[in-house]
């Protein structure tokens, strides 16, 4: 018994070597490419009536968008960085200046693949937004409704990720994902702004405990990116996110959907046409309320939120 044993150990571990010097160990690759782009693009309007008979309002308006990507890739690795910076103000006759976008995001994802001929990797991923300045329910300019890192969230997590080539499609889920908010303003915290705890009051008002400033979740992620050219010069682009907490309200999915049709006029001159869908079930919508003083600004339940826009501008790319 123990001579079949030993002949039995002695196969195996012949077997083994075998497999590790000819399979398991993939051979080094010193072939490797780091990819970077950067483009800034300037969207500029503007209108003047003089004498129209059907009215209107003199207005001006800019959107600056930045955009910069780094990429490392080799046959096992892949790491994917992005910096995205948009900042949009118009300016209407007897108005003053007023913010149109304000939005700063910062995306790193690694992802290894044991086999190079595969399309699913091991992946983790960091993902940061926040906003540059102060946002305004107007024509109210007393009350900030948001500032920066109020809100700010920290997506942190691991999963797998799919695509043949993730330049143009991804696929990333995350059974695995921290999500933080965080909301650095006394006022905003204290209300409760963007789900994290509000400020303890006694009877007449005043604050016993302060509002919590980080509220951490843990659930699942899922993300998809897809771009395509659907005709010459005209490119669709998406990107997908949606993220369900395990402990708070498993099932209220937070949705993050952006379309983008991108046409090309020439090297210099491009047109976007996006839709923008949010959903966030930790997001009160503020309403107007009459009181017998006039009006009153009311927190009511969540609800779709959706920006659209067209912008015609000059796009650099270096």
């Amino acid at each position: 018994m123990k001579r079949i044993v030993c002949v039995i150990l002695m196969l195996s571990f012949q077997f083994f070597s075998a497999q590790v010097r000819n399979d398991s160990i993939p051979a080094y690759n010193p072939d490797y490419t780091w990819t970077k782009s950067n483009k800034a693009g300037l969207d500029i309007s503007e209108v003047t009536f003089v004498n129209w008979n059907a009215g209107g309002s003199n207005s001006i308006s800019a959107l600056l968008n930045i955009v910069s990507n780094w990429d490392y890739s080799d046959s096992y690795f892949k790491w994917k960085n992005s910096a995205r910076a948009r900042y949009g103000i118009n300016q209407q006759e007897e108005q003053k200046l007023r913010k149109t976008e304000d939005e700063l995001e910062l995306i790193s994802t690694i992802g290894y693949r044991p086999d190079s001929t595969s399309n699913w990797f091991y992946s983790g991923r960091f993902n940061f937004k926040t906003q540059f300045t102060d946002g305004f329910n107007y024509p109210d300019r007393d009350n900030p409704i948001s500032r920066l890192m109020a809100p700010g969230y920290l997506f942190l997590g691991g999963g797998a990720e799919y695509g043949k080539n993730l330049e143009t499609f991804s696929l990333y889920m995350s059974p695995l994902t921290v999500k933080t908010t965080f909301v650095f303003d006394e006022t905003l915290a204290n209300a409760g702004s963007f789900g994290v705890e509000p400020a303890v009051v006694d009877e007449e008002g005043n604050i016993i405990e302060e509002g919590e400033r980080v509220r951490f979740e843990m659930g699942i992620l899922i993300t998809n990116f897809y771009e395509t050219e659907l005709f010459k010069n005209i490119k669709y682009r998406q990107n997908l996110s949606l993220y369900t907490d395990y402990i708070n309200s498993f099932g209220n999915i937070d949705v993050d959907w952006e379309v983008v049709f991108d046409f090309k006029v020439n090297n210099f001159v491009r047109a976007t046409f996006g839709s923008h869908i949010r959903y966030d079930n930790d997001i009160k919508i503020l309403e107007e309320s009459p009181t017998e003083e006039g009006t009153e600004l009311v927190e009511t339940g969540p609800r779709i939120q959706w920006k659209q826009a067209l912008n015609v501008g000059v796009v650099y790319e270096f």
